[in-house]
């Protein structure tokens, strides 16, 4: 039986588990808890595993299961590849980041993390900079953060992350729809809601 612990997110204490196709062939998903702290786990043979899509999917997948549980009102998301050799060198990284995690979990709490992107047809001569400028500004009043573009492509015109309360998500999509249907030359990509990966930032520093 694999002893390594490979950890998903961080949660406010609770106690559940599931079967579910997780990371390194795992298929239980359970917590582990440290005081007012539950890791989201599964058993896994290494504490480096190889980053695949399949397994990061499975990552992904794992973390929304959780958030739509009505049990949990935050998870502070791990990035992929965050694998312990036991328990108790899981404890010991709660422990050292509990202050981190609390903080980083009340800020993000009933929230989730959504992403849209506006896509421009090849050469189309289009007012990119109004057309973000009236989209986001759109966005923006009902989310509670967002992150910079990121324009990798010249094809982009808007590429964000927006942090949503959960109670908004109908209202931001019901924006989306608008924005689908006034902005007919653009192809509008929804997507989410995920764990808030871009709203939270801990460093860790643990022996793994």
């Amino acid at each position: 039986m694999s002893s390594n612990r490979y950890v998903y997110g961080v949660v406010e204490q609770n106690e559940f588990e599931f079967d579910a196709d997780a990371v390194g062939g795992a298929d239980r998903v359970y917590t582990v808890d440290y005081q007012t702290l539950s890791a989201v786990v599964s058993d896994i043979d290494t504490t480096d595993p190889e980053r695949t899509d399949e397994d990061s999917k499975a990552h992904d997948e794992v973390l929304r299961r959780v958030l739509e549980r009505d049990d949990v009102d935050a998870v502070v998301p791990m990035q992929f590849g965050m694998a312990f050799k036991d328990n108790r060198t899981l404890k010991t990284v709660l422990r050292g980041a509990r202050r981190a995690f609390t903080k980083a979990l009340h800020e993000v709490d009933g929230h989730v993390e959504l992403g849209v992107k506006l896509v421009a047809d090849e050469d189309a001569d289009l007012p990119r900079e109004e057309i973000r400028d009236d989209v986001g500004g759109r966005l923006s009043e009902i989310a509670a953060g967002e992150t910079d573009d990121d324009l990798f492509s010249d094809r982009l015109v808007l590429n964000r992350s927006y942090l949503v309360a959960q109670d908004d998500r109908e209202a931001f999509g019901e924006v989306v729809d608008d924005v689908r249907e006034e902005y007919g030359d653009l192809t509008v990509q929804y997507t989410g809601p995920w764990a808030p990966y871009n709203f939270v930032d801990i460093e860790i520093g643990a022996q793994r």
